[in-house]
């Protein structure tokens, strides 16, 4: 397994910058994000360290160039938006980027891509599920004629009011993998598995691993805490956030020795990348760093 970190927390860095520092500081590799130019909606979202417009080959050589310069490699191509939004201009829009980031990836020589399902928050799962198809089997396809794998993260983008009720990602469960993976059986559809989001759900984060050893193309390092006596107060019905908290790996409720053990035995050999969502070190540029270094020097416990 490789180490290295999702490169949205350093926001206001520019690619070379994010690299140097992966390179200077220990880790093998970089899930790089590529939104498109403009606002972001939501927190980590809307940052561009690989700009995919009118991605050529020279703009590929530089990347590549830089990955040998810095020793860094990177690990996946992220975009993280609804790909199920119920407008259909946004959803169009989505579509057409993911693709343009799944292009680049090829060029790249990069074989993941990362993103979300999405979901129409409003509909059911039942609901979801023939616009999951229409929308996702035309994607994936496209990714095989490219050579790109897509991994699913299974974040239920389910925090804030706006979210509710159903979130805006589909794939949350491993019931809703074996649909997904049933519906579309490509080679190239996958997860980005994180653990921490089947804490707070109250879901086993050990036993996916197994069945889905040979789904599971990327893997996510944060960390949750639940906060037991919010919990108590609000129960499991109200908007996740007011009972747990994002932390760093090591200092919520995961197992990470057991977590990443379960990969060990299914032989997986891939890119393990760290994701700092930890509100209390987001006060400056320091605690930003100190983050990913403590985050590091923990996962090094386990991924050598």
């Amino acid at each position: 397994m490789k180490l290295g970190f999702v490169s949205a927390i350093l926001k206001d860095f520019s690619f070379r910058d994010v690299m140097d520092y992966a390179g200077s500081h220990g880790f093998e590799c970089v899930e790089a994000a590529c939104w498109p130019g403009g606002k972001a909606e939501r927190r980590y979202a809307g940052v561009t360290h690989i700009d995919v417009e009118s991605f050529g080959p020279e703009k590929a050589d530089a990347v590549k160039k830089l990955c040998r310069e810095t020793g860094v490699g990177i690990a996946a191509l992220a975009y993280y938006p609804n790909m199920l939004d119920p407008d259909p201009e946004k959803r169009a829009y989505f579509i057409e980027h993911l693709k343009k980031v799944i292009a680049a990836a090829e060029k790249l020589g990069v074989r993941t891509v990362t993103s979300f399902i999405g979901r129409v928050s409003s509909l059911s799962v039942e609901e979801n599920f023939p616009i999951f198809e229409r929308v996702w089997k035309p994607i994936i396809e496209f990714a095989e004629r490219s050579g790109v794998r897509i991994a699913i993260e299974n974040c239920p983008m389910l925090f804030t009011d706006d979210e509710w009720p159903g979130g805006q990602n589909l794939a949350t469960s491993p019931a809703v993998w074996r649909r997904m993976f049933e519906a579309i059986p490509s080679k190239n559809f996958g997860l980005a598995f994180d653990p921490s989001h089947f804490v707070w759900q109250r879901m086993d984060y050990i036993k996916p691993v197994y069945e889905f050893r040979d789904r599971i193309f990327h893997v996510h390092c944060k960390d949750i805490k639940i906060h037991r006596d919010r919990l108590d107060d609000v129960g499991i019905m109200a908007t996740p956030l007011q009972y747990m908290s994002p932390k760093l790996p090591g200092l919520g409720d995961v197992n990470w020795g057991r977590f990443l053990s379960a990969l060990t035995d299914v032989g997986y050999n891939g890119n393990v990348c760290i994701e700092i969502e930890d509100r209390a070190f987001e006060g400056s540029e320091k605690a930003v760093l100190d983050s990913l270094e403590l985050s590091r020097r923990y996962i090094r416990n386990f991924v050598i």
